[in-house]
């Protein structure tokens, strides 16, 4: 599953500097030497104003920080962040990350993990 993250500060104006982060993950998930994070922000217009990869380390952890760009349409925008080329929601039924598992998984929720972030103009 994603590792849970925060966007600081909720609300920003056009230009100003926001940050996506989260801590090490307790549950010891493994991403891998060169992990990173897919970092998606849409604005209220319905416009990805941000897609990119950040590094992420082993343990889920990472700090992303952009500024808000000036074509960024202000309301109610949302914040994406998941492992990027990591299958964590595996529509098969058959769990690619834990292939000898003595258990198999079941996928219970595909649902993304969005969190909001408020646009504001510049003031």
């Amino acid at each position: 599953m994603p590792p849970p993250y925060s966007v600081i500060p909720s609300s920003a104006a056009i230009g100003e500097t926001v940050t996506v982060e989260a801590q090490d993950s307790e549950c010891d998930p493994r991403y891998g030497e060169n992990a990173e994070i897919n970092v998606a922000v849409t604005d209220a217009g319905g416009k990805r104003i941000i897609s990119t990869t950040a590094p992420m380390n082993d343990a889920g952890g990472f700090t992303y920080s952009f500024q808000l760009p000036t074509n960024a349409t202000p309301g109610k925008a949302t914040v994406e962040a998941y492992p990027h080329d990591v299958d964590w929601c595996d529509d098969t039924g058959k769990n690619n990350r834990v292939s000898a598992a003595e258990k198999p998984f079941i996928r219970a929720s595909c649902a993304a993990r969005i969190e909001p972030l408020l646009i504001t103009e510049p003031g």
